[in-house]
């Protein structure tokens, strides 16, 4: 994973929740109710349960929850027990998204999981057990040595836990990590193209056959459980990004914060937001957004929005459309099942129609 993270360190997970605590507070006029919060990493659970009291106390103390606000910790297995899970209940988080990627242990081994298939296994029992009713799983397809029989697999243990929402996200190996630099080094050889483009469809094919609805193109979720969170990114909604290299999206203009968590600290204890970008957004900003968060989903673009932001979509759209890319439903344009899997490149063609490259 190149999301940003840091070795734990019990003294500086402190200094570090001082501080988050801090940011929460210079940062609580930009909002005047929450509704939903999206605690990330790297791996929050690894937390230690008093830091997870100082931080809700902070969020309480400042700010304003919706009555139907949703709170989702992102957890990995090995890492939870039976009173953590009480603490998180007990805060009011009332989502999980566990990080569990494959059930097979050689794939886990691959990826550089310092979890077990036993330990995701165990995790996922203690959470039930606990009485989370709303719990989202991630999986991960397209790893080196991964055959379409234990992808299968995955997904079949998968859905006997009847999770609410599922992300299953095809592996892209990024620079600076280990699987990387094995593939590179051709130590590791990925999955052919037409391996992984049958998995992904296995995936859609399965999870809707089990109930779950495809409603963006790596997330699948039960009826009324949707992440509210995750659909107010692809919304282009505002949100409050609190955190070393977190972002930010507030009165038009995208911002983001330090990654280097000395400075973070170091800005946050002179009294300083610690932003080191900041992007004001542009009409055609926008429209580019609106395009490739819209096509994410698989409700697609709203016309009648696109118009009000200036673009006559359908106007250049005609080609992909009859080569049955995209179509057009109840007033939206979205992707077909053959479009999603080239959906880089139908955005990237369609910036160029609309000059927007």
């Amino acid at each position: 994973c190149d999301f940003l993270s840091f070795p734990y360190d019990e003294s500086l997970a402190k200094k570090y929740t001082d501080s988050l605590c801090k940011e929460l507070i210079l940062k609580k006029s930009y909002a005047k109710k929450l509704k939903t919060i999206y605690i990330g990493g790297g791996t929050p659970s690894v937390l230690s349960q008093k830091c997870f009291k100082q931080l809700f106390k902070c969020l309480k103390d400042n700010f304003n929850f919706s009555p139907s606000i949703e709170i989702t910790a992102e957890v990995n297995p090995g890492t939870l027990d039976e009173s953590k899970i009480d603490t998180f209940l007990s805060l009011g988080i009332n989502r999980l998204s566990i990080g569990v990627q494959s059930f097979n242990d050689n794939e886990l081994k691959t990826l550089g999981r310092i979890h077990t298939a036993d330990e995701a296994v165990g995790s996922i029992e203690m959470i039930k057990k606990a009485g989370f009713k709303n719990f989202s799983m991630d999986l991960m397809y397209g790893i080196p040595g991964q055959t379409m029989g234990s992808w299968q697999e995955n997904m079949s243990k998968t859905i006997a836990f009847t999770p609410t929402h599922i992300s299953s996200y095809e592996l892209t190996p990024e620079k600076n990590t280990p699987l990387y630099e094995f593939i590179e080094s051709c130590r590791i050889k990925m999955p052919d193209e037409e391996l992984v483009l049958e998995m992904y469809n296995r995936a859609i094919d399965y999870y809707s056959n089990n109930g779950y609805e495809h409603y963006e193109i790596s997330n699948f979720a039960l009826l009324g459980y949707k992440c509210a969170h995750n659909l107010n990114y692809w919304d282009r909604g505002e949100y409050i990004g609190a955190g070393a290299g977190a972002h930010s999206f507030i009165n038009g203009i995208r911002s983001k914060n330090t990654e280097d968590i000395d400075s973070y600290i170091e800005y946050l204890n002179d009294g300083n937001i610690p932003e080191i970008e900041s992007t004001t957004i542009t009409n055609a900003d926008a429209l580019k957004e609106f395009i490739f968060l819209g096509l994410r989903k698989m409700e697609g673009i709203n016309l009648s929005k696109a118009k009000d932001l200036g673009t006559n979509i359908i106007a250049v759209s005609g080609e992909l459309i009859t080569e049955g890319y995209i179509e057009i439903k109840n007033n939206h344009l979205i992707l077909t099942r053959k479009g999603i899997v080239i959906s880089n490149e139908i955005i990237a063609g369609l910036f160029e129609k609309l000059r927007l490259d």
